[in-house]
C-alpha cells in the first residue's frame, strides 16, 4: 500500500468520530482531497504524506496512553499542512487552516486544543499535558528511527532547503541537531524514552561527527 493510500485510509477511519449532523461524507472526502494536495506540494521532501503516515503508525503504538485520541490524530493530520521552508509561520498557518476546514464539525474547545497543539510543534517545549507530550514525541520520533531512515530524512530536509548554500546549510543544520542532542531527555514520555532515546542520540552524534 502506498503512503497516499495509508493516509486516505486513516483519514476515512476518523469519519465515524465526527458528529454526522455537522460533517458529511462529502465534506470528509473534500477535506481529504485538500490534505493530500497540500502534503504533495513540490517544495516538500520530508514534510509530506510519508511523515504523516509514520506519525499515525506511532500513534497506534501509544493509543492506550492517549486521553483524546481523536484530537491527537487530527493534530497529526493538520500539523504540517502548511509548509513553506522559507516561512516562519508554518505552524500558525497550519492551525488556522485546520480551523477553517473543520470549523463547524467540532466543538470550540476541541478546535482550540488542536490548534494549541499544532502551535506547540514549532518550539517543542516541555508539555504541560500528557497528550501533547505524546504528540511532540511522535513528531520527533524520526530522530530515533533506523539508521537508513534517518539518513533518508537528512537528505529530505536538505532537499527542502536546496536553495541554501551548502556551507551555511551544514552549519545551521548542525546547530539544530546539536540542540536536539543536548536536550536531556530528548523525549518527554516514558515510551519514547525507552524505545527511541538511545537510537536518536546515536543518530545525532553520527550526524554531528
Amino acid at each position: 500500500m502506498t503512503f497516499q493510500q495509508q493516509f486516505s485510509q486513516a483519514w476515512r477511519k476518523l469519519f465515524a468520530q465526527f458528529a454526522p449532523e455537522h460533517w458529511s461524507v462529502q465534506q470528509h472526502e473534500q477535506c481529504l482531497e485538500k490534505l493530500l494536495h497540500a502534503y504533495q506540494e513540490s517544495q516538500r521532501a520530508y514534510h509530506q504524506v510519508q511523515h504523516i503516515v509514520e506519525c499515525l503508525a506511532l500513534f497506534e503504538n501509544v493509543q492506550s496512553q492517549i486521553e483524546d485520541g481523536f484530537a491527537l490524530q487530527l493534530a497529526i493530520f493538520f500539523h504540517d499542512v502548511v509548509y513553506q521552508p522559507r516561512s516562519v509561520s508554518n505552524e500558525q498557518d497550519s492551525a488556522l487552516w485546520m480551523r477553517q476546514q473543520v470549523a463547524d464539525a467540532l466543538p470550540k474547545a476541541q478546535l482550540d486544543k488542536i490548534a494549541t497543539w499544532i502551535l506547540a510543534t514549532q518550539q517543542h517545549a516541555v508539555a504541560s499535558e500528557s497528550d501533547l507530550a505524546y504528540l511532540l514525541d511522535i513528531d520527533l520520533a524520526i530522530l530515533g528511527s533506523a539508521v537508513m531512515r534517518f539518513a533518508e530524512y537528512q537528505q529530505q530536509i536538505r532537499q527542502e532547503y536546496i536553495w541554501v548554500d551548502e556551507l551555511i546549510y551544514q552549519e545551521k543544520r548542525k546547530q539544530v541537531l546539536r540542540q536536539f542532542y543536548l536536550t536531556q531527555p530528548l523525549y518527554q514520555t516514558r515510551y519514547f524514552q525507552q524505545h527511541y532515546e538511545q537510537q536518536a542520540k546515536n543518530n545525532l552524534l553520527q550526524a554531528l561527527g
